[in-house]
């Protein structure tokens, strides 16, 4: 990565309307590593359940791969209007659109279609970005906004379908919804009283506060709000096995002790030899409990000291998405949360051979550890858009 690139952390959420199975808004992001850029889009499928579904999927792949090649935008919205199935009831074919297409090195433009604007916020400040509308020459009543945007270190972009800005519709307190003012209050508000909150962070909770605006906290429409966030990446490194010879033992404390960033050790070996090549002592934290996972410790200096295998194990299965995350005392939540507040984890592994957790029937690279750190960075990557690297001792 380019030192002086930004990384750019992206986090949709988003709820269904109240009595349907499934969301009528759709998000999709495109991570496009030989570029760094980053292409998301939102789109608002017609009415809401299965068919607004379809429309707004359809949507997101579409303007995923036309902006991603580089096409002309207004052909490009053309096509995508034309090819979507019409809706027997409305008889129109339509679904809304945001694309945010952004690059690392500090320039982005957004394109939207009749959804709610987007707000980019700077120092806890809306700032206005360079605009121009374009009608489309086939489709006379669709105007696309085009926007041109500088980003810095710290700038956010946020984006909602209007499910967010109509959250409270007819209610006595909001009788005309929150409104895209009311959002913007209280974006302003959370990045004022926590200038480095996440992009997950924020996201999570300006969904909550939408929902708290509706009757019962039910959503009386699809509800969905993006946020992307420029920042300095944020580096961590996880030591985990100790190295495959004993003399690396103090190379492996004096690379964990000196990197730049957070540091986490996950397993008691590895602890121990760190806590011992580095003359600090090394404490269990008693009053941390989990029923599953042994306690956490605690070494100088280092962020997270965990059990290895099975708070690994447990931790990738929430990153993987077939586990709710656990209490946020868990170790396993503890170091979930570290590795999603991270842009660029390295992984050292190290590869003696613990026989307590080696199958000899099984080749080498199947090695469970070995095979964790594999899966792990390959959910961080894809599902999450971080940098991982992986250096094995």
């Amino acid at each position: 990565m380019n030192p002086d690139n930004l990384f750019i952390e992206v986090e949709f959420r988003q709820c269904r309307k109240h009595g349907q199975r499934i969301c009528g808004d759709s998000s999709r992001t495109l991570k496009i590593p030989e570029d760094a850029r980053v292409i998301s889009v939102l789109s608002d499928g017609l009415g809401s359940g299965v068919k607004a579904a379809i429309l707004s999927n359809m949507t997101t792949a579409m303007a995923c791969r036309f902006c991603a090649s580089d096409l002309d935008m207004i052909r490009s919205a053309e096509t995508m209007i034309s090819v979507l199935p019409v809706c027997q009831v409305r008889g129109i074919s339509y679904a809304t659109f945001t694309i945010l297409d952004c690059f690392a090195r500090g320039t982005s433009r957004i394109i939207e279609l009749d959804n709610p604007p987007f707000l980019w916020i700077r120092k806890g400040e809306t700032i206005e970005a360079r605009s121009d509308w374009r009608t489309s020459p086939k489709w006379k009543d669709r105007r696309l906004r085009f926007s041109e945007l500088d980003t810095l270190p710290e700038d956010r972009i946020v984006v909602f379908s209007d499910g967010i800005t109509q959250a409270g519709l007819s209610t006595e307190r909001y009788p005309l919804g929150w409104k895209r003012e009311g959002c913007r209050d209280y974006v302003l508000e959370q990045v004022r009283a926590n200038p480095r909150i996440s992009a997950r962070q924020l996201a999570a909770s300006i969904l909550t506060a939408a929902l708290v605006r509706e009757p019962f906290r039910q959503a009386q429409d699809d509800m969905t709000v993006g946020v992307v966030y420029f920042r300095k990446p944020r580096r961590l490194m996880l030591l985990t096995g100790p190295p495959y010879a004993r003399e690396r033992d103090s190379e492996c404390a004096h690379l964990i002790d000196t990197f730049p960033g957070r540091r986490v050790i996950c397993g008691g070996t590895t602890a121990a030899i760190v806590a011992r090549e580095l003359g600090r002592n090394l404490a269990v934290m008693v009053d941390n409990l989990d029923q599953e996972l042994p306690p956490p410790s605690r070494i100088e200096g280092i962020d997270l000291v965990t059990e290895g295998i099975l708070t690994l194990t447990r931790a990738l299965r929430v990153l993987e998405g077939d586990t709710p995350t656990p209490p946020p005392e868990s170790p396993a939540a503890l170091l979930v949360e570290l590795l999603l507040d991270s842009d660029i984890i390295d992984f050292v592994v190290g590869t003696r051979i613990n026989e307590a957790h080696q199958d000899p029937n099984l080749p080498e690279d199947l090695e469970i550890r070995r095979n964790i750190v594999r899966r792990m960075r390959k959910a961080l990557e894809e599902r999450f858009l971080k940098e991982t690297t992986v250096r094995y001792l």
